[in-house]
């Protein structure tokens, strides 16, 4: 095994130590003896960009499949021993990666990290066309439900899909279309399986309560007969202009509670100095109710009940900063669309004020430090910093990066990216619902 440790300036006395299995598994570990808990995160350098057409969800479907068993872990077996043990788990997938976590009490560790190298090792053996029936209904109900079903749910979906062109990587989202969830085979998952799930694709993180000699010597007992895979193909290019060069527009009509205005703008990808500015300067904006945003359109205006601005950090394509705005009462979508644009425009000709620049630096700080305070939190950003940007030292001292941030910074991003010109435009318009009773009385004939 390679060993490495280090405690930058700037981690607030946070370490890390970095070692890699014959396989090719990276592995992070980090001491935190406040409480007697450890966190288990394992993160696959997979996600929906390496997805091709016809096959999109492929990814959010797999993660499913990881917990509907593996050799020696039957059916809801991965829930049941983990939840029993006293602890908590889940996945998710992004754009960019896959992840699964556990926390669990110090002295069940052993247990989260063999069932993590069962799965990994050997789900094939359990995969068949029983599970994958059942993970695919799963899916598309999760789709029902979050997205298809719900107001403004398909936002995401729509914004995605104009702000990336078609053909990109990033064009479509994680939970894929219903027609292509309908058209994934069992072969499909298998061939992603060996493709992805493999010690060389994979980063694992694990912090708190912990020995490291003796949980090195678990993950090299669990992980490390486990072969590697050379076959991944490299992501598809994410590239593209500083600028959408035009303004991208749609309008939804939809039975929504309220008038809508949402809009996303290309900004820096993730790792750069200018996404932290131009995080920061979305937290001026929109971040919270001392916002810009929010005390012109909801305090002073009243021309809409919420107004927020965030940034969606990615680190293979062009970020996107995320603006959300819910009208008031009859208020026109026009109306709401001139006062952002007039905000934006103040803020890129006179940039923050150093109070604006304290108080989002501040906000920035709190949470990246209420991140690196949790030992699921820090295990997450350990994986994430050293997946996408190959070294995990970088997690502890992301928050001294943002405080080195300068105001002429923020507002120069600003003035660059926070243009109409480079915004995908979401525009909700409310419909009335159908009539109930006719509705029903269609049903009544047709059960006849």
């Amino acid at each position: 095994m390679g060993h490495t440790a280090t405690a930058e300036a700037g981690s607030g006395g946070l370490t890390a130590t970095e070692h890699r299995l014959a396989n090719g598994l990276r592995v992070v570990l980090s001491e935190d003896h406040l409480t007697p808990v450890a966190a288990v995160c394992l993160w696959y350098d997979v996600g929906s960009r390496h997805e091709v057409k016809g096959r999109t969800g492929l990814a959010h479907l797999f993660e499913h499949l990881m917990f509907q068993g593996s050799k020696q872990v039957h059916g809801n077996g991965h829930f049941e021993l983990v939840q029993g043990a006293g602890g908590s788990l889940n996945g998710t997938t992004s754009f960019e990666r896959t992840n699964y976590f556990e926390t669990m009490p110090a002295h069940q560790l052993e247990l989260a990290l063999w069932l993590e190298a069962d799965r990994m090792g050997s789900l094939l053996a359990a995969l068949d066309d029983e599970s994958m029936e059942n993970q695919r209904d799963v899916v598309k109900n999760e789709r029902r439900q979050r997205y298809d079903n719900v107001p403004y749910g398909t936002a995401f979906e729509k914004l995605t899909a104009l702000a990336y062109p078609e053909g990109h990587p990033y064009h479509h989202t994680p939970i894929g279309s219903m027609a292509d969830l309908d058209a994934a085979t069992l072969e499909d998952a298998r061939a992603f399986f060996r493709t992805y799930y493999a010690p060389n694709n994979a980063v694992l993180s694990v912090v708190g309560d912990i020995d490291p000699a003796q949980t090195l010597a678990w993950v090299e007992k669990y992980f490390g007969s486990i072969p590697g895979h050379d076959g991944k193909p490299a992501p598809r290019d994410g590239a593209l202009p500083e600028t959408i060069g035009e303004q991208l527009r749609e309008v939804v009509e939809e039975e929504v509670p309220a008038r809508a205005l949402m809009a996303a703008y290309r900004l820096p990808e993730d790792g750069t100095r200018a996404a932290d500015a131009a995080d920061l300067a979305l937290t001026v904006l929109g971040g919270g109710e001392s916002s810009r945003l929010y005390n012109r359109l909801v305090r002073r205006d009243r021309t809409a009940v919420a107004a927020g601005f965030g940034l969606l950090r990615l680190a293979g394509a062009p970020s996107l900063g995320w603006l959300d705005v819910k009208t008031s009462g009859d208020v026109e979508v026009p109306v709401i669309e001139a006062a952002v644009d007039e905000e934006l425009a103040r803020f890129a000709k006179e940039g923050p004020t150093a109070e604006e620049m304290e108080r989002a630096q501040a906000q920035l700080e709190r949470e990246w430090l209420d991140r690196l305070g949790t030992v699921a939190g820090r295990a997450d950003e350990l994986c994430r910093y050293a997946v996408l940007f190959g070294d995990p030292q970088l997690a502890l001292t992301a928050v001294q990066r943002v405080l080195e941030v300068t105001a002429e910074e923020v507002q120069e991003v600003a003035k660059a990216r926070l243009r109409p010109d480079n915004r995908a435009v979401l525009v909700y318009e409310p419909i009335a619902p159908e009539d109930t009773d006719a509705a029903d009385d269609t049903d009544e004939e047709t059960a006849k």
